[in-house]
């Protein structure tokens, strides 16, 4: 007879102690994104989740928010730190749980997991950056900058236009008139908000657009390389650049580096997020803050309230540009 998987199982698969585990399957602060990435592999692999449920099916109520991803990335670690300080002093634990998304495969990844996880394991779900509504899920659903515009009152997000608009006006005002943009996926409406707001940029200083300066970047590092090799590529070269996001940006300077180019001698990058590399990136990155622990804790705290049978106002978030080292005035 095949035993039950247990947590210790877990931990001796992934070469990490039991309490790593505990702090990884429950969202606790203290686990690196690698090791997080690693347990969550193994739990999938040995079927750990299905102890879970079978525990969970013994209860009407599990205490247990999921916090639900396509992948585990800079966005979301730093969100679920808000998440699980927000959960502290609750009867809540937290569960983090990546979709399986591959490349291209985005679509429909937060249906699959509710399907896995909601009504057995988790009370209530809060989905970071979903692909749509979760309008039929089994448990109630908070969507963190949810990827289709709409009214849904369970939602958070940042204002996107503004802090885009502000980041390029920063380009403009160190003087800067060809401002490229390496956009996000168009997909997601974030990224939509962001053009907007680099148009609107343009527009105040009464710079045509030009489509021949906004490149594809799809907000992954992998996916940003081809759009940073062609804005550097165009014959009129931009002297600075507005990325959607962070990561992008970093892609930016790298290729721009191994390109021979000196950020921000020769090329100025800002980029949007604001995560823990930002500011230890050389040369330090000027970004848009948005503040993804307080968006954690706002999705906490308009999950437990819809839990208690109370109807949020959706919540949208101030942003801050941070000025660091990566923008200059052109020197041409």
């Amino acid at each position: 007879m095949n035993r039950r998987t247990t947590i210790n199982d877990v931990a001796l698969a992934a070469g990490v102690s039991v309490a790593t585990v505990s702090k990884a399957i429950n969202g606790r602060y203290g686990v690196s994104p690698e090791t997080l990435a690693r347990v969550m592999s193994v739990v999938a692999e040995l079927g750990y989740e299905s102890s879970l449920v079978a525990t969970s099916m013994r209860r009407r109520s599990t205490h247990v928010i999921g916090v639900l991803v396509a992948e585990f990335e800079p966005f979301a670690l730093q969100l679920l730190r808000g998440v699980s300080d927000a959960l502290d002093n609750t009867d809540y634990d937290v569960l983090a749980y990546a979709g399986s998304v591959s490349a291209g495969e985005h679509a429909g990844w937060e249906r699959r997991s509710l399907s896995k996880l909601g009504g057995t394991l988790i009370d209530g779900a809060i989905l970071v950056t979903p692909t749509s509504t979760a309008t039929h899920a089994s448990v109630p659903t908070v969507a963190v900058d949810p990827h289709v515009g709409g009214h849904e009152a369970a939602t958070v997000s940042v204002a996107n236009v503004d802090g885009a608009r502000a980041a390029t006006a920063h380009l403009l005002s160190l003087g800067h008139r060809r401002v490229a943009h390496l956009r996000g996926r168009t997909d997601l409406e974030s990224a939509r908000e962001r053009e907007q707001g680099y148009r609107d940029a343009l527009d105040a200083a009464g710079i045509p657009f030009d489509p021949s300066l906004v490149a594809e970047g799809g907000y992954r590092t992998a996916d940003s390389t081809e759009g940073a090799h062609a804005i550097l590529d165009l014959h009129d070269t931009p002297t600075a650049v507005f990325a959607a996001n962070d990561l992008s940006a970093i892609e930016m300077i790298r290729v721009a580096t191994e390109r021979g180019l000196r950020v921000p001698a020769d090329l100025s990058v800002v980029g949007f997020d604001d995560i823990l590399d930002a500011a230890s990136h050389t040369p330090q990155l000027t970004t848009v803050r948005q503040p993804l622990p307080e968006m954690g804790t706002a999705a906490v705290r308009m999950l437990l309230d819809i839990l208690h049978g109370d109807d949020p106002d959706p919540v949208r978030m101030p942003t801050t540009l941070i000025v660091r080292e990566s923008t200059a005035p052109p020197r041409r």
